[in-house]
C-alpha cells in the first residue's frame, strides 16, 4: 500500500507550524498506524532529516499516550480504537491522509504532534484518589460490592486518559475524563468518604485548566477508544451540585 500523508509539523509551542507532505510506501496493510509513521521516521533519519515527532508507549490501547487526529477525526475512523490499534487496512491504498495533534488550548503543542496532557495529571491530584489507613490489607471479601456498582467502576475505570474527548468536543471539554475518574472511585465503597469533596475539587481544576464547558454534545463518548458513555458526566454534575449546596454525604 501507499499513501501520501500531511502531517503537522511544529518546533516548539513558540514557532508557527504547517502541514508537510510526506510518502508512505511499501506499507502492510496489518501494520498500526504508529508503524506506519516508524517506516516513515526510518526514510527520514536515513535521508538525514528530523523524524515526526509523536508519543507513544504500550502499542496495545491501554497507556494513552498515543494522541493523534487523522482525518479530522480524534484516533482515526475506527470506533472504539486507539491509533495504536488502528490498522493500515482502514484506509484506501493512495489516500490522503491529515495527521495532527490534538487542539485544545489545554494542550498545547510541544513539537510536531506532541501535546502536554499535564492538565490531566493535576485533575487527578486535585482528588482522584481516596484515604486509607495503614496496616495490613483487608480481606478481600470484608468489604461486599454489588455487582452492578462493581461494573460501573470498572467501565468507568477503563479511561486511559489520552484526551480524545477533549479533542473531539467542539468546546474542548474535558468533562468525560473528569467524570470517568469521579465515577470509577464513586461507585465504589472506598470511595464513599470523599465523594463530594472529590467532585468539587476535580471539577473545580477542571475549569482552572482552561478545558471548555460540556454541553452534552456527545462526541466525547463517540471518539473514546473504551466507548466510555457520558452518562459519568450526568453523575459527576449531581455530585458536584450536592457537594456545592453542601448537602453531600
Amino acid at each position: 500500500m501507499r499513501f501520501k500523508l500531511r502531517v503537522w509539523r511544529q518546533v516548539d509551542a513558540s514557532s508557527r507550524g504547517s502541514l508537510v507532505d510526506y510518502e508512505a510506501i511499501d506499507v502492510s496493510p496489518d501494520m498500526s498506524f504508529l508503524e506506519m509513521l516508524d517506516v516513515v521516521n526510518e526514510r527520514l533519519t536515513e535521508g538525514g532529516k528530523d523524524p515526526i515527532a509523536f508519543d507513544h508507549d504500550c502499542r496495545e490501547g491501554i497507556c494513552g499516550m498515543c494522541s493523534l487526529m487523522i482525518n479530522g477525526a480524534a484516533h482515526g475512523p475506527m470506533k472504539g480504537t486507539a491509533t495504536c490499534q488502528l490498522h493500515m487496512r482502514s484506509f484506501k491504498d493512495g489516500e490522503t491522509i491529515f495527521v495532527e495533534p490534538w487542539r485544545a488550548r489545554a494542550f498545547p503543542v510541544i513539537k510536531d504532534l506532541i501535546v502536554d496532557r499535564t492538565a490531566f495529571d493535576r485533575i487527578i491530584q486535585a482528588g482522584g484518589f481516596i484515604s486509607a489507613s495503614t496496616g495490613g490489607a483487608q480481606d478481600a471479601n470484608t468489604i461486599l460490592v454489588p455487582k452492578s456498582e462493581a461494573e460501573a467502576a470498572m467501565d468507568a475505570a477503563a479511561c486511559i486518559g489520552c484526551g480524545a474527548c477533549v479533542a473531539a468536543c467542539p468546546n474542548s471539554s474535558a468533562s468525560l475524563f473528569t467524570a470517568s475518574k469521579i465515577s470509577h472511585l464513586g461507585h465504589l465503597p472506598q470511595g464513599q468518604a470523599e465523594r463530594y469533596r472529590r467532585a468539587l475539587s476535580m471539577v473545580t481544576q477542571m475549569d482552572l485548566e482552561s478545558f471548555g464547558g460540556c454541553t452534552l454534545y456527545g462526541e466525547c463518548q463517540e471518539a473514546c477508544p473504551k466507548e466510555i458513555s457520558i452518562d459519568v458526566i450526568a453523575r459527576m454534575n449531581r455530585d458536584f451540585i450536592k457537594a456545592s449546596a453542601g448537602t453531600g454525604a
